[in-house]
């Protein structure tokens, strides 16, 4: 299927000049509309947005291409729209787009949409069609530029037969391509690196990772026959497939940018082979910096827990809810009251199932934090180093150092075993690395990282008990701000446990600081998610929301995926919201007897209007900050 077949005549306008990225938004949808292919206007134009909120489709270079698919298109089509001055389309290079083109896709299994999504990409890679594009003067001369293009590409491809190509070729390669999204950087990193080959005599066949599945895979002659293998992607791509290949790993924007660059690597000869499994991964050569690489391994682990946390903590949440409409708590005793989530049999199941799940969280995050490391050898030694930081007093950040610390082991297991006869080498990734990886991170957990952690949370204990005859102001901005430090771990636990034990003492507004400080961090997070969505990634966008259930519910837990992929800028903006809230708490004298339920425990509050006031301004402050402090995220 040709462009020009998708394109209506109705459907292209020239000489816009919209003052906004939803001005521009409406008005190619409307041309859509326009050309009689959407059964339904409202539903199309809902799809177009929704996609919109998951990323932003201005790829950059002045191009924006938006979509929607569904049951409400006729039939497919394109509608394009010329803005000379530009608009401002939030693209991944900041650019203001000029060249928007619309796709409508019907609900159907061939995914015309990203085959042509694919095509356009691909063409707009050359200046001189974009220009020719931004320059037409009518509407024929709009759809003759890319008739032109199209029927030059046809024409390229048709020269370029095998039988016709005499030189033998400088190298062979094949290579790989992925981005997040699976859309324009994933077909235009294959066409530059087909470009790039094709200028040096080199043999090349790309495989696309896209939305539309793996394309023009590598079959095992092909590898078994390569001389060199780039794999320019940002997401995860099967690498065992490659083993004692020559591979090149890099970015997905490298694919794009750095072509010729790549494929100069590739002909030298010296890449190292690609080691799968049994060997070190530091032969493979990185991908971006160490920072990036850091990041990639955590946020494999977050991703991972994030199920864990959201339903174990809804769960929980419900539980509460359920006690919060069947008990009285003014007219329980205080032993009951201690027990709440817990008092009737429904929330006790609730509250059972929601805390199995909750367990898992922080073995989940260390394990695939490892596996990311060491690939899967590291899960075993990483599920165990975070089950301890879980029963431990290290909680969150002694998980993330369990998950750092089995997959350099693994690493290091591998240096060490990397000598070993053929026969015990391939029983080392069932045998030896489980063994001594277990027993070396099970030795490390226990007496380097507990004993100290252990101690900073007693100390915080006495330290806390010492304070209470001090300014209470003072008291509810410490141990509220403590409540966002670690999210569960020892400054957490220190202050949680402070309050709940001033509760018996008779000291409610202790427990009430305590409280409010815990429900800031998720509901922060939560809201910053709906404000600022540029600061955060796709999936975190879509859990963000869920964070207000959480938070609610006092389960500060929901914000540790947020704060374990970027602490340098969540803590401190979680900090200060919570210590916040516990000093207007402490300044209101809002006062709690129960030592957990979040909002479902606000009957119980003493002066639960201010109480509520406090929690909105540590939370409005918390986002606020996240919105300044974070940088805008690239997908």
């Amino acid at each position: 299927m040709r462009i020009t077949d998708l394109l209506d005549r109705r459907s292209i306008a020239l000489a816009a000049n919209p003052a906004s990225k939803k001005e521009a938004l409406d008005t190619v949808i409307q041309l859509m509309i326009d050309s009689g292919k959407i059964k339904d206007a409202e539903a199309y134009r809902k799809e177009v947005y929704r996609r919109e909120e998951e990323g932003t489709t201005g790829i950059g270079e002045g191009l924006a291409i938006p979509h929607g698919k569904g049951e409400f298109v006729e039939k497919p089509g394109l509608a394009a729209l010329v803005v000379p001055e530009g608009v401002d389309f939030e693209s991944l290079d900041g650019e203001p787009a000029t060249l928007i083109f619309l796709i409508a896709a019907p609900n159907t299994a061939d995914n015309v949409h990203l085959d042509v999504l694919s095509k356009l990409s691909i063409m707009m890679m050359d200046e001189n069609f974009a220009d020719s594009l931004r320059k037409a003067k009518t509407v024929d001369e709009f759809l003759k530029v890319i008739d032109d293009a199209e029927e030059a590409e046809k024409e390229e491809k048709t020269e370029d037969t095998p039988a016709e190509i005499t030189v033998q070729p400088v190298c062979k390669v094949l290579a790989v391509t992925s981005c997040p999204t699976g859309i324009a950087h994933t077909y235009m990193a294959a066409e530059g690196l087909e470009k790039a080959a094709k200028a040096k005599n080199c043999t090349i066949k790309v495989e696309t990772r896209g939305s539309g599945g793996a394309k023009n895979v590598l079959t095992e002659e092909e590898i078994a026959a390569a001389d060199c293998i780039i794999v320019a992607a940002d997401t995860q791509v099967p690498m065992d497939r490659f083993h004692g290949k020559p591979v090149i790993s890099c970015q997905v924007a490298d694919g794009i940018s750095k072509a010729e660059e790549l494929l100069d690597e590739a002909i030298s000869g010296k890449v190292p082979p690609y080691q799968a499994e049994t060997k070190p991964r530091e032969t493979v050569k990185a991908s971006g910096s160490v920072g990036h690489k850091i990041y990639m391994q955590l946020m494999n682990g977050v991703s991972h827990m994030l199920p864990f946390v959201v339903g174990g903590g809804i769960l929980i949440a419900i539980a509460f809810l359920i006690d919060g409409l069947s008990v009285d708590m003014t007219t329980l005793p205080a032993e009951m009251r201690a027990n709440f989530g817990t008092i009737t049999p429904a929330a006790a199941l609730f509250k059972q199932i929601g805390g199995v799940a909750f367990a898992f969280m922080l073995p989940v995050l260390a394990g695939f934090i490892a596996m990311s490391i060491g690939d899967r050898p590291g899960l075993a030694l990483g599920f165990v180093g975070g089950s301890i930081a879980a029963s431990g007093s290290s909680g969150f950040l002694g998980a993330l150092v369990a998950g750092f610390l089995a997959g350099y082991t693994i690493l290091f297991l591998r240096k060490i075993f990397d000598k070993l006869p053929e026969a015990l080498e391939k029983i080392a990734p069932v045998l030896l690395y489980p063994l001594f990886g277990i027993l070396i991170v099970g030795l490390i957990m226990y007496f380097v990282v507990e004993p100290p952690v252990g101690a900073l949370n007693t100390a915080m204990n006495t330290a806390l008990t010492n304070m209470s005859g001090t300014s209470k102001v003072l008291l509810g901005i410490l141990v509220a701000g403590m409540m966002s430090i670690d999210m569960g771990g020892p400054f957490n636990k220190a202050a949680y446990v402070f309050g709940t034990a001033s509760i018996a003492a008779g000291n409610y507004d202790i427990m009430a600081a305590v409280m409010v400080g815990g429900m800031v961090p998720p509901c922060a997070i939560a809201l910053s998610t709906i404000l600022f969505k540029k600061k955060y990634t796709k999936q975190e966008r879509e859990s963000g929301p869920t964070n207000f259930i959480m938070g609610l519910a006092f389960i500060t837990e929901g914000a540790i995926p947020f704060a374990a992929s970027d602490p340098l800028r969540v803590l401190p903006s979680c900090i200060v919201g919570s210590a916040l809230a516990g000093a207007l708490s402490m300044a209101f004298d809002c006062t709690l007897m129960a030592p957990h339920g979040g909002i479902f425990v606000f009957p119980v509050v003493g002066n639960a209007l201010m109480y509520l006031v406090s929690l909105v301004a540590g939370t409005i402050v918390a986002a606020v900050l996240l919105g300044v402090l974070k940088k805008d995220v690239t997908e």
